[in-house]
């Protein structure tokens, strides 16, 4: 059988489409899309739940003149797929290849680039301001999923947009409600009458009737008014909506895509702002991801016939965090636990299911979250924030003012901290160090391995102060982790090992990538120290001023920007101690690095262990003799 999709290269192909072969196309993206996620990993379940609503808004739109931003972008591999990077599914957040997110460098059908949540109606109104101010003639649709709207940022460009009255469509992809045939139906007609211009034509043409009329016909319709806002109250599921200047449209079934076409295409002739209420369900199609979206939120490869993720046999440090929280609510009471939409992904479910009393999502809402932590603080309890690195940068305001400057002990477990390789730009945790160690009152570690990361967070229990504890994405070393853990001394490092030429001091997966480093450069005759710093602040200054003492070289790795990151941290002590020793700082340089597998990242950014070693033979090369080097370099060629 001839494949349809091999013959969509553009929307424009898909328009040219007989309709009677959309449900087959539907069938065949669906295949493409489980069989590329198994292969590359990716966001499985939201893609396969909007194939029909990606197809119709291509049908109706004219991509890229109109403007379709996808919120939070996770869902817009179909999008990719009808937009000519079909072939490159393969290559789905693989280094040099398509990113998993929408991405204006790679096709001018990305509109704007997203990543994180509850942005799209915002940039969707800039766009949309734009275009009037330039006196420019296009529509502009934020497709945004019922998990976005639960941040703030989305209800402020709600308002703002209902105030402005400029010609937007918002797409409410709600993928949590079953869809009722009988309300599906009403709905429908609802929808087709509100939608068609003739309704409004009508309804203005009354009133303007009624007004005409001498004595009572203002009275009339003013009265006529307010019966029909009294309906709308009764009839119509988005009074919210509609309250904040928008017309709402819906629910409307998310996977009929003659209902979508139809909805759409008057929506595209509406003036003023209008909502669209789709009603869609996760992992359609594909039975593994429709019975457990959760788990293919979000998937690594995974086998297509039983749907069972490829998984590595250690566990990672957001398991080791998991059980972690489990074990030590048992002794301690007082401990509760929020997470902001992530509760699987940051480990928490097994605390939630244990503790339900204590465990409080949030939604999608890192600012409320962090406050919220302080309130449960200030009452008493000891908060324990589990947030994405990446997303607790859209909570610094709330950290700085209602965290640290009441100086109350709210403990941060900062999961996929450093790169976390596929997500790419949108997702890398690189900002963290730089962004805490500024802020007062704050303490702030990151452990080399399984082992200390829960010694840092019991070390943190004993803490009546915030606490930030940065750990990566993936699995540890495999070492044994004794839980709960022996507290750390605060802002003591480790001298893991002796050597004379130079010092290595690691924080975080830096000392791992240390102690491999230290291994190479013994293979070629250079003995180096290797510390492991643990605590960023308070740093160990008494661990640097003697390593700083007895060495000539000293080098920083860390998995963060160098800007005002660890290795700026150790610099300023150098400085202000006035101890004269060469640094040299490993870390992520000025710029976005984009996705891939990490060790691929690692080796681009020069941050792998031989990488480093030729760092450190380029700066110092008297570290070797010169006859040495050249054989080693040819050695590696």
């Amino acid at each position: 059988m001839m494949s349809i999709l091999n013959s969509i290269n553009s929307p424009q192909d898909l328009k040219a489409l007989d309709l009677s072969t959309i449900d087959s196309l539907a069938e065949e993206i669906r295949e493409l899309l489980i069989n590329s996620v198994s292969q590359c990993g990716g966001h499985l379940a939201a893609n396969l739940g909007v194939v029909e609503l990606t197809l119709a808004l291509h049908y109706v739109f004219d991509s890229p003149a109109d403007k379709i931003i996808w919120d939070v972008g996770h869902q817009s591999y179909v999008h990719k797929i009808l937009t000519g990077r079909r072939e490159q599914m393969g290559t789905l957040r693989q280094y040099g290849g398509l990113s998993g997110f929408p991405k204006v460098e790679e096709s001018a059908h990305d509109t704007f680039n997203t990543g994180h949540s509850s942005t799209s109606i915002s940039a969707a109104l800039g766009l949309a301001m734009a275009r009037d101010l330039q006196r420019e003639d296009h529509s502009v649709i934020a497709v945004i999923g019922d998990g976005a709207l639960t941040g703030g940022m989305a209800f402020e460009a709600l308002n703002h947009a209902g105030n402005e009255d400029r010609d937007l469509i918002v797409i409410l992809n709600d993928n949590e409600m079953s869809i009722s045939q009988n309300v599906g139906a009403l709905s429908a007609y609802l929808n087709r009458l509100r939608t068609d211009p003739s309704y409004s034509r009508t309804k203005e043409d009354i009133e303007t009737v009624l007004r005409r009329i001498p004595g009572i016909g203002a009275n009339i319709a003013r009265v006529a008014g307010r019966f029909k806002d009294l309906v709308k109250y009764l009839m119509v599921p988005g009074a919210f909506f509609e309250e904040l200047g928008f017309t709402y449209i819906g629910p409307v079934n998310g996977h009929n895509w003659e209902e979508l076409i139809t909805v759409l295409k008057n929506a595209r002739r509406m003036k003023g702002p209008v909502l669209i209420h789709t009603i869609t369900e996760k992992g359609r199609g594909y039975e593994p991801a429709r019975r457990d979206p959760g788990l293919f939120h979000g998937v690594g490869p995974f086998d297509v016939e039983t749907g069972i993720p490829v998984k590595k046999p250690i566990r990672s440090y957001t398991e080791v965090f998991g059980d972690f929280m489990v074990e030590i609510g048992e002794t301690h009471p007082n401990l509760v636990a929020i997470s902001a939409a992530m509760t699987l992904g940051t480990g928490l479910a097994g605390f939630a299911q244990r503790y339900p009393q204590r465990f409080f999502d949030v939604g999608i809402c890192e600012q409320h979250a962090v406050t919220l932590a302080a309130g449960l603080a200030r009452g008493g309890l000891r908060p324990v924030v589990a947030i994405y690195s990446t997303f607790l940068q859209r909570a610094y305001d709330q950290i700085i003012q209602d965290v640290a400057l009441q100086n109350l002990p709210v403990i941060f477990a900062i999961d996929r901290a450093g790169l976390v390789g596929e997500d790419g730009p949108t997702h890398h945790g690189v900002f963290d160090l730089a962004y805490l160690r500024s802020i007062p009152n704050m303490t702030v570690m990151a452990p080399a391995d399984e082992n200390e990361l829960v010694q840092m967070f019991s070390t943190a229990l004993t803490l009546s102060e915030p606490v930030a504890i940065r750990y990566p994405r993936g699995v540890g070393l495999g070492v044994s982790v004794d839980a709960p853990g022996q507290p750390f001394p605060v802002g003591r490092g480790t001298l893991l090992q002796h050597g004379q030429d130079l010092a290595v001091i690691g924080i975080g997966r830096g000392t791992t990538i240390g102690r491999e480093l230290v291994e190479l450069l013994a293979q070629h005759g250079i003995t180096a120290s290797l510390a492991d710093a643990r605590f960023v602040k308070p740093l160990d200054k008494q661990l640097i001023s003697d390593l700083a003492c007895t060495h000539k070289y000293l080098v920083t790795i860390e998995d963060n920007v160098l800007s005002g990151g660890f290795g700026s941290a150790v610099l300023e002590t150098l400085q202000e101690e006035r101890l004269q020793v060469d640094l040299l700082r490993i870390g992520i340089p000025d710029e976005f690095v984009e996705h891939g597998k990490v060790d691929i990242l690692f080796e681009y950014l020069d941050m792998n262990p031989e990488a480093i070693m030729d760092s450190i033979i380029n700066r110092w090369p008297e570290l070797v003799q010169p006859q040495g080097w050249e054989l080693l370099k040819l050695g590696k060629g």
